[in-house]
């Protein structure tokens, strides 16, 4: 259980100084029946007694400031800091370390595509002073302090691979006698389960990849473009945890397939995960409001606010939710980067040439392609399986974000070798 709170006054594109909190809300998550569930108890003081409604109301209301916590959370930690930002080192130490005929850059370079270019826009619109994550997130001008703060205080290479992501938030334990290596302690976790498939299917591309190349431990220690490479990203990139003692170090074949799976992964899988099922998930607000632009009036009530609150819960309720302005800015955004492009790749869709030229290399990848269309029939079948009460639910939408191939458009489907949305 974790409370949290946090609150920050802001300017809104109307010039009205609005508060935009987090506020008191005790948000903890329950696992009943394998199944996730979650909890918001909004903080208040003693108030007198209410009808059914406003409890209702109260409820609803505590629901929509935890999910405006956890939209922050996703769209500036999970999507921005873990994905946009921290690929970044990797790519530009590999352009300068790697030649382009280097195996790892080969293998890597599609995870590449496409990710500098995106960021640098994302940096002129969407996490530049007033842009849109300022002027439509609770944080307002905090959001990238806040994200900094994370990237200090949480950011570790070693957890950033699926299985020790898991592990490292309490959603998993590890076990060897288990399918993945690792038990998950909330069975129906769709994310959790497709992703460790998707996981596998990587890391076995990877493992074959780099031990075709890398026969022995000794030419991975003294390959000197390789270990430049990892030795500018840990130093240079991410230079103030530079001396952190988490940090893998390129001496073995395991060395390098882990490192270079989480990689992969983290532009992959990942990505696909927190991005591009936005708009199904937040496209109407209410669902997932972005922001609290006043308190409710159960926190620190007036009795002006209070009575207001009791006659007409649902107008209070309308005031806390994003403006209609910050709404639609919202809705058109979420679209556009729920959106996949006509010219994106996928995952295991299309080999390097080159690789028809090398009958290990090329069998290793039609294998790997095969894992992920067996992957594809199974979140199929999983969708369909009414005891999975996350994915196949009354109301609930099927969880196909990990599916690996998709249609342009808005698909909710699809996962991209790289971060190019």
């Amino acid at each position: 259980m974790e409370m949290r709170e946090l609150e920050v006054y802001v300017e809104d594109g109307d010039g009205d100084e609005r508060a935009r909190g987090c506020p008191r809300v005790l948000s903890a998550s329950a696992a009943g029946r394998g199944v996730r569930t979650r909890r918001q108890t909004q903080l208040q003081t003693q108030l007198p007694a209410s009808t059914k409604r406003t409890r209702i109301f109260q409820n609803i209301a505590a629901a929509a400031d935890a999910g405006s916590c956890g939209n922050q959370t996703n769209n500036t930690n999970g999507g921005r800091l873990r994905t946009h930002c921290c690929m970044e080192p990797y790519i530009i130490a590999a352009n300068r370390q790697l030649s382009a005929m280097h195996p790892i850059y080969r293998l890597l370079h599609p995870h590449f595509r496409y990710t500098m270019e995106i960021n640098a826009r994302g940096r002129q619109s969407l996490v530049n002073a007033g842009g849109i994550i300022e002027s439509c997130f609770w944080p307002g001008k905090y959001s990238l302090e806040l994200s900094s703060d994370v990237y200090d205080k949480l950011w570790r290479f070693d957890r950033e691979g699926l299985p020790a992501d898991l592990i490292s938030r309490g959603l998993a334990v590890e076990d060897e006698t288990a399918e993945h290596g690792v038990r998950l302690t909330i069975p129906d976790y769709p994310f959790a389960t497709d992703g460790l498939m998707l996981w596998d299917a990587l890391k076995e591309w990877v493992t074959d990849y780099v031990n075709h190349y890398y026969p022995n431990a000794e030419q991975v220690k003294l390959d000197e473009e390789l270990q430049g490479w990892w030795s500018e990203v840990r130093n240079i990139g991410h230079g103030d945890k530079k001396n952190e003692p988490w940090w893998p170090v390129l001496k073995t074949q395991d060395d390098l397939i882990e490192v270079v799976t989480t990689i992969a992964w983290v532009a992959s899988g990942h990505h696909a995960a927190v991005n591009f099922g936005q708009y199904g998930y937040g496209g109407y607000f209410p669902n997932r409001p972005t922001t609290s632009r006043i308190k409710m009036p159960v926190e620190e009530p007036t009795e002006e606010e209070l009575k207001e609150f009791y006659e007409d819960p649902e107008k209070t309720m309308l005031k806390t939710f994003p403006s209609k302005k910050q709404a639609t800015k919202l809705m058109l955004t979420l679209d556009l980067l729920s959106t996949h492009s006509p010219d994106e790749e996928y995952l295991g869709e299309n080999a390097e040439a080159s690789w028809a030229h090398e009958p290990v290399i090329y069998a290793a990848y039609e294998r790997f392609k095969g894992k992920l269309q067996y992957l594809e029939g199974v979140i199929d079948e999983r969708n369909v399986d009414v005891a999975l009460k996350n994915r196949a639910g009354a109301g609930v939408v099927k969880y196909e974000l990990l599916k690996p191939i998709s249609e342009p458009g808005l698909t909710g489907m699809g996962v991209p070798n790289s971060v190019s949305i």
